[in-house]
């Protein structure tokens, strides 16, 4: 099947249903804004979010644009396997997250970014690695969500390409500016319901539209022998493999997560991430068969961009309404998690950049404020001229998840291991991303005796990566157990073989790098660190405040006063 004229939507419905999605949003956001802004209430709720609230933010965050389009991509490329090889990996990162997120609240409860807490743990030059690796993964993701609007709106629309990338960069920013993380929480809660509304209407009226069961019976012609398999070594090596390392990495370098992690209440985040386990699994995997649809009809990509397949299945077989349903399902998903990258930004700004250097550990609220609003309004830029690029959304995902592989082992093992110093982290994650560019952009030929050292890298990275998650559930001992027999097993496997598949040699690599530095330079350290020290260093800003201007209360026109912070 080819089509080269497509339903659309008129320009003027498009625009009256984009206004209409972030006018509602926007006033919203004033419902529930304050004229004198807190600083913990503007990046984490001061710690306090419900279960529902917390949860519904969870998994619209994480269902974001390339949940839609790389899913689709994936069923597209990978058959029968495709989707639960991007829906379940994923889900399984959110449930990875809670047993070390546990950890983290519990040395810091008052915590705001990450890698704040990185510097109580080691000092600037680890948090400001972390916070770039941030600042750089969000921006990106800013950029995916862009270009999915865009997408979205040339297809469905008579509208642009940049016309809907500038609406949607404009929307996001309108509702997030006041309020910040607040905002994207209470936003991502009416959200996500919408988007489960439309998912229930839209995935199966496709399906029959298609031509239901009949339809998959005629076609599976189509697919070769890898697509039809459901066990395809291919589908696993270039998709799910890579996936499931780089989501790893996301489960713990991702601010936007964190921030949520912080932001729940602490006796609530078991409940919290299960059922954002189960909920995220559910709906992707369910769009990922989109794309397994328009792989059995015969669907070639307009323009041969795998980002058109979903709206492409739409516009084909959906009714007006249908399509309209599906254009603010998309919007809404983008829009969850672009609210949640601009919140994410500001809050490593505001308390990496500005309140731990520039303003040296003496914070003023109001300055604060300032920086996370303006930092949102240069991200949006930035993110809305990147867009422009159309850059492949599975591909961008894979990459930056991969690259912050460097940083999963040292950070987690910071928080457990009192042997690990500043040394350790900040040559470990270098070394690892110098290693993994080197292989993921074939810098050296990847043949011979390079090829050969890259593997048994990848090897013990792979080692590394299921005694994490061992370590998370189950302890110290059985990861190590875990850990070892996955070396042994793998090296054999991958020795030869691996440098075929590049992506998943790179990910691999950047993991055993990471933890090879930092286990041998921690070693040599005698040092120990007193984890309780945590708790102190890193408080809320307000309070830290208070103490600061507690002997000069009768003075209350300081700039605190002013900002309402220290309410």
């Amino acid at each position: 099947m080819q089509e080269s004229v497509f339903f659309q939507l008129s320009a003027t419905t498009a625009i009256l249903l984009l206004a209409g999605f972030y006018g509602a949003t926007f006033l919203m956001s004033l419902f529930i804004g304050e004229k004198n802004e807190n600083v913990d209430g503007y990046m984490v709720s001061n710690n306090a979010v419900g279960f529902g609230l917390s949860t519904a933010s969870m998994i619209a965050t994480w269902i974001w644009a390339a949940s839609f389009y790389a899913s689709a991509t994936s069923g597209y490329k990978y058959g029968l396997s495709g989707p639960l090889h991007y829906g379940f990996w994923g889900a399984l990162m959110i449930l990875f997250i809670y047993p070390f997120g546990k950890r983290f609240r519990q040395l810091a409860p008052k915590a705001h970014t990450l890698a704040e807490v990185i510097h109580a743990r080691h000092g600037t030059s680890s948090q400001m690695i972390m916070a770039v690796s941030n600042i750089v993964g969000s921006c990106i993701s800013l950029m995916v969500n862009f270009t999915a609007a865009g997408a979205l709106v040339s297809i469905l629309s008579p509208l642009t390409f940049i016309q809907g990338v500038l609406i949607a960069g404009l929307g996001v920013l309108s509702y997030t500016l006041w309020s910040g993380f607040r905002t994207s929480v209470m936003t991502d809660f009416a959200q996500l319901a919408a988007m489960i509304i439309a998912a229930v209407i839209i995935i199966p009226l496709i399906f029959i539209n298609a031509g239901g069961p009949d339809m998959l019976q005629a076609n599976m012609w189509r697919l070769n022998s890898d697509q039809a398999d459901f066990y395809s070594t291919k589908a696993i090596l270039e998709q799910g493999a890579p996936y499931f390392v780089a989501v790893l990495a996301y489960a713990i370098g991702n601010q936007t997560i964190a921030q949520r992690l912080f932001a729940v209440r602490e006796d609530l985040i078991k409940p919290t991430f299960l059922t954002a386990t189960v909920g995220y699994g559910a709906v992707v995997i369910g769009l990922g068969m989109l794309g397994l649809l328009a792989l059995f009809v015969g669907l070639e990509p307009a323009n041969g961009d795998m980002n058109n397949i979903i709206p492409q299945m739409a516009s084909t077989y959906l009714p007006p309404f249908g399509i309209a349903l599906f254009f603010l399902l998309v919007v809404g998903s983008l829009s969850s998690t672009a609210d949640s990258d601009l919140a994410a930004l500001s809050a490593i700004v505001m308390t990496d950049v500005y309140a731990k250097n520039l303003a040296r550990g003496r914070p003023d609220p109001r300055r604060m404020l300032w920086w996370g609003r303006a930092t949102m309004i240069i991200a949006t830029m930035i993110g809305v001229i990147f867009a422009s690029l159309r850059l492949d959304i599975l591909v961008m995902l894979v990459f930056v998840g991969a690259l912050w592989g460097a940083i999963v082992f040292p950070v987690i093992a910071s928080f457990y291991w009192d042997r690990v110093d500043n040394r350790a982290f900040v040559c470990s994650v270098l070394s690892a991303v110098a290693l993994f560019a080197i292989v993921r952009f074939e810098l050296l030929p990847i043949t011979g005796v390079v090829a050969v050292f890259f593997e048994i890298s990848a090897a013990i990275g792979g080692g590394v990566v299921l005694g994490l998650m061992a370590f998370g559930f189950l302890g110290r001992k059985v990861a190590i157990t875990v850990g070892t027999i996955g070396v042994a097993v793998m090296l054999p496997a991958f020795i030869g073989n691996l440098r075929d598949y590049i992506v998943l040699l790179a990910s691999l690599t950047a993991y055993g790098a990471s933890a090879t530095v930092c286990v041998a330079l921690s070693l040599r350290n005698r040092e120990r660190f007193d984890f309780s020290v945590l708790a102190d260093r890193v408080t809320s800003f307000h309070v830290q405040q208070e103490a600061a201007t507690k002997p000069a209360q009768s003075a209350p026109s300081g700039p605190l006063a002013a900002d309402g912070a220290a309410r």
